[in-house]
């Protein structure tokens, strides 16, 4: 099947809807380039065009402040990750990981812009698609054009709905091209009926396959609407579209890892992927290039040699161990207040010279999707040997002893897989909505009606792939379970929930969703404030005995009310004025 080749617009369209380099090369054109738009290719392009910004790349900024990762936004403010690197490098994404967030801060900019560059790019294309001018389309050809970009709109929104909750919507009946000011938008209601109703027309219009990889279906439509339902406890309306896509979709649970492998991207498991692609002609940023930071800090290493940002924190790493029968080490507070897997460090190799003598402990079982989440000394990481720890780390005393691992290549691909003149951009796309997803979600919804014995029916299929999907490594003491049966029914709600949470964070593990979960499920501040921070802040000790520093930069931050959202940048407030007053409100606590 083809892959929808995202590159393809710049090469045909020269509006001017974005400000990427390669359209201020171009000459702005007016009329007369909307009517040579005005034909099945010409909206083709701008539905490309909207789609070429889903992997935040393109909109003016630097990529990774609207990468589709999140790394920023849903990653380093989680708990999963810290920022990496060293202290003096990128210091805004320092003020975000320490929850001191200011509406200065460009990442926020960053994000806002490439949010409503998306939308308006979906907008373009529906208006394009709807125009009496276009004469070689079918109804149904246009139909499906403004289906797809309805999907795209929704999730442009989705992406600055979770980041600031009260934010404009801007549909095509909203722009006016002769009247700049037509889409300074008040952001005084909510928009989520917007988003559902973009979803639900992409529902009913779109086809269940595509002849192209990298288009939306019916499927794809119907897993984000599932998702919106989510986010607003929407539960008896997301349970039967969950239900349809795990029932009807022909989707199914692959091996773990084959979920972040280039050489099986688009497969059997996926619902929605974001598409990359190198030495395809580009320069490159058509292969996850707003994740280009996020790299081992060695040439010997994928990537070659930077930038070190994103490192798993040891919270994380932690949370992967079991007991003895396979299981995670959780208690009955759905917040995680009463779990034990943070209490001792599992061993590492923090404050250890590359030169010196160390052997990894592996006495602890641990869940395998660890090593396939996480690089830690000692341990193979995919083909390339045993990753050699503090060699790999640009600063271990500031960010830690690991490293990601989700979208790295195998050293057998290199070349393949990567782009001829930057080794960090990669063609492993980004998988955006799974049937894991799914269910997961379903196992959410059973534990918050109380069914519990079907949520552990839906958590022990997850475990289950676990249980049978290929290990990275088997030096290591792999063991994970699913849960007896009654484990549930017999800890309770609150049990039931905080396992659901769990599989989550184990699954999903440095993908970027965790943070936006946090805040949906209500326990941001419980397990913030009271299980990562203090913890991570303070003094390590692991299963030898051995002490060490961990991330003393935390000592003192706290997660608050005012950050279950982020501020809306001060620039599109300003920028928003219409008769001298803006039209964007601030959000509370900035």
């Amino acid at each position: 099947m083809k892959k929808l080749i995202i590159f393809a617009l710049f090469a045909t369209v020269g509006i001017n809807f974005s400000c990427s380099e390669s359209f201020l090369e171009v000459q702005p054109q007016g009329a007369a380039s909307l009517t040579s738009l005005s034909n099945k290719s010409g909206v083709n392009a701008l539905l490309i065009g909207a789609y070429s910004l889903l992997d935040g790349v393109g909109a003016g900024n630097t990529g990774r402040q609207s990468t589709i990762s999140n790394y920023v936004f849903g990653g380093i403010t989680s708990g999963d990750a810290v920022k990496g690197t060293d202290a003096g490098d990128q210091p805004e994404q320092s003020f975000i990981e320490q929850f001191t967030w200011f509406a200065e801060n460009t990442y926020f900019n960053g994000k806002w812009q490439h949010t409503y560059d998306g939308v308006a790019r979906a907008n373009e294309a529906i208006l394009l698609a709807k125009s009496p001018d276009v004469k070689d389309m079918t109804d149904a050809e246009k139909t499906q054009v403004i289906a797809e970009a309805r999907f795209l709109r929704g999730h442009y929104h989705f992406e600055g709905k979770k980041m600031w909750n009260m934010i404009p919507y801007i549909d095509e009946n909203t722009y006016k091209r002769d009247d700049p000011n037509s889409t300074k938008v008040a952001n005084d209601k909510d928009i989520w009926p917007n988003i559902e109703e973009d979803f639900k027309f992409a529902v009913a219009n779109l086809p269940a396959t595509q002849a192209q990889k990298g288009r939306a279906t019916k499927w794809a439509a119907m897993a984000y609407l599932a998702k919106t339902y989510m986010f607003q406890k929407k539960y008896s309306l997301a349970k039967p579209l969950l239900l349809d896509i795990l029932q009807n979709s022909g989707k199914r649970l692959v091996d773990y890892h084959d979920n972040y492998r280039n050489t099986t991207n688009n497969n059997a498991e996926s619902i929605f992927e974001v598409q990359f692609s190198v030495n395809d002609g580009s320069t490159g940023n058509n292969g996850n290039a707003g994740d280009n930071l996020n790299w081992p800090y060695s040439a010997a290493a994928p990537g070659r040699g930077c930038c070190g940002f994103y490192q798993p924190s040891q919270n994380l790493v932690n949370s992967f161990k079991t007991t003895a029968e396979g299981l995670p080490m959780i208690g009955k507070n759905k917040a995680g207040l009463e779990d034990t897997y943070n209490e001792v460090d599992l061993p590492n190799d923090q404050g250890v010279a590359a030169n010196a003598n160390f052997v990894l402990d592996v006495s602890q079982p641990v869940d395998p999707r660890l090593d396939w989440t996480v690089g830690r000394r000692g341990v193979n990481f995919l083909d390339w040997g045993k990753m050699p720890g503090f060699s790999w780390i640009r600063d271990q005393n500031y960010a830690g002893p690991y490293t990601g691992k989700k979208w790295m290549y195998y050293l057998a691909d290199e070349g393949s897989s990567t782009h001829s003149t930057s080794r960090r951009s990669v063609n492993n796309n980004y998988r955006l909505l799974k049937l894991s997803h799914v269910i997961l979600w379903l196992a959410e919804i059973e534990a918050e009606e109380n069914n519990l014995a079907k949520a552990e029916e839906y958590v022990n299929l997850i475990r289950n792939r676990a249980k049978t999907s290929k290990v990275q490594d088997a030096s290591v003491k792999n063991v994970v379970n699913p849960y007896p049966a009654g484990t549930f029914a017999a800890n309770g709600k609150d049990y039931a929930l905080n396992a659901v949470y769990m599989e989550n964070r184990l699954e999903f593990a440095m993908e970027g969703h965790r943070f936006f979960d946090l805040v949906r499920w209500g326990i941001a501040e419980d397990f913030l404030n009271k299980m990562y921070i203090p913890k991570e802040g303070a003094p390590g000790k692991d299963l030898t005995g051995r002490t060490y520093n961990k991330r003393s930069y935390m000592i003192g931050k706290s997660f608050t009310a005012k950050n279950r959202y982020f501020p809306l940048p001060i620039d599109e407030i300003l920028n928003s004025q219409k008769g001298g007053k803006p039209t964007l409100k601030q959000n509370d606590g900035y």
